[in-house]
């Protein structure tokens, strides 16, 4: 069986073949598999070693210092870790957060526990790029306001929000900046030492590394207070327990370094893939894009299809594989929270494609995803024909 064109990299990348052979290197008893916290023999330095070269390499691709490096289980977690332990810690400074519309689950519902436990938030409103104008930000924060947390590049659009501007506020009113760059991360470039963030999530699975394996950044100057929310060992500086996956970390560090490589090159390529689906599209009649359209993450784009059904459509593309929106909300038939939070009328946002492409996708991937998309949307479009 021929499989389908993988159009859905913004769900998560296959690991990359180098990265599979460095977490393979400590697995098995010839290899570096050793607990990092023993430090009474030469498997747990080994693997210690490994550990702290991955913090570096994950610190090198958004330039910060490796001490500012918390492992957690992915990006979800990290945005656990940093909503809640900033809630938790703060919570006599103020019980006011500021997100928006358009975040991840993992920030929303966060939000919501919190609304449970007495906090109250401010969802803001994108515009219809998506992106969060930064003066909303600041008409929000008042004298109780202790977070702020907003997405870097949105998993569904690929909008852009502008980091330096929101941060600058938020630092002039001496609130914490949480930025969810799990979608960022080794696409566009990122320099803590100049954003002024306070603490951002990261995921290894949507740069070509493992599943399971994320960070937090917590910047240590001018210094971040978290309330942990797993206990048990006192590992990463306290800020969260458990015993250190040492393949998944050397995975994700070997991925973060091949990324900080190669992200130059791979935009302009990506830049190049973008194009080419667009410019396919021009004599197609009835459709739209949903997002920034020049300044977006390239390897995203966000379509919206007039005169089709979004399931039908969805399940007819069965030479790409591609989704309706993001992953963690794909079981679900819903139009797009995203995308009805930009405005967007509801056919479009019922009928929405994402495509995203990446590391591994070509322009033959691109052509072949046209001519079934093409295809695809004439006979959907197709008056029904009468019967005999």
């Amino acid at each position: 069986m021929q499989l389908p064109v993988y159009l859905d990299y913004a769900a998560t990348t296959p690991v990359d073949p180098l990265v599979a052979e460095a977490m393979a290197r400590c697995l098995t008893l010839e290899g570096q598999f050793g607990n990092p916290a023993s430090r009474s023999h030469l498997y747990g330095w080994q693997a210690e070693e490994l550990v702290e070269n991955a913090r570096r390499d994950v610190a090198e691709l958004i330039n910060c210092d490796p001490r500012e490096i918390v492992w957690t289980s992915g990006a979800t977690e990290a945005d656990n870790l940093a909503i809640k332990g900033v809630a938790g810690f703060h919570a006599n400074k103020g019980r006011h957060i500021i997100s928006s519309r358009v975040e991840h689950k993992a920030v929303l519902d966060s939000c919501h526990y919190l609304e449970q436990k007495g906090f109250e938030v401010t969802y803001l409103k994108p515009e219809a790029d998506g992106s969060i104008d930064p003066a909303r930000v600041e008409e929000a924060i008042r004298g109780d306001t202790i977070l702020v947390s907003l997405m870097h590049v949105n998993n569904e659009t690929g909008s852009i929000n502008d980091l330096a501007a929101i941060g600058a506020i938020t630092r002039a009113h001496n609130v914490l900046f949480h930025v969810d760059a799990a979608q960022g991360a080794g696409k566009v470039p990122i320099d803590l030492m100049q954003l002024p963030v306070d603490l951002m999530s990261l995921s290894a699975h949507k740069v070509y590394g493992p599943k399971g394996v994320g960070a937090l950044f917590v910047r240590r100057d001018p210094r971040v207070e978290l309330a942990a929310q797993i206990h048990g060992g006192g590992h990463e500086r306290g800020m969260r327990s458990g015993t250190l996956p040492t393949h998944q970390l050397v995975g994700m560090g070997q991925a973060f370094r091949l990324a900080r490589a190669q992200m130059p090159d791979e935009l302009l390529r990506l830049r190049d893939l973008r194009q080419q689906l667009l410019t396919g599209l021009d004599g197609v009649p009835g459709w739209q894009l949903h997002g920034q359209a020049d300044n977006g993450v390239p390897g995203i784009v966000n379509l919206g299809f007039a005169g089709v059904d979004g399931e039908s459509l969805l399940l007819a593309l069965r030479q790409i594989a591609v989704s309706s929106g993001s992953a963690c909300m794909s079981a679900t038939l819903e139009p797009s929270y995203v995308l009805k939070a930009m405005g967007v009328e509801e056919d479009m946002a019922q009928s929405a494609l994402r495509v995203s492409f990446g590391r591994f996708s070509t322009p033959q991937d691109i052509d072949t995803a046209l001519d079934c998309l093409v295809r695809t949307l004439a006979q959907l479009r197709q008056p029904a024909r009468a019967h005999a």
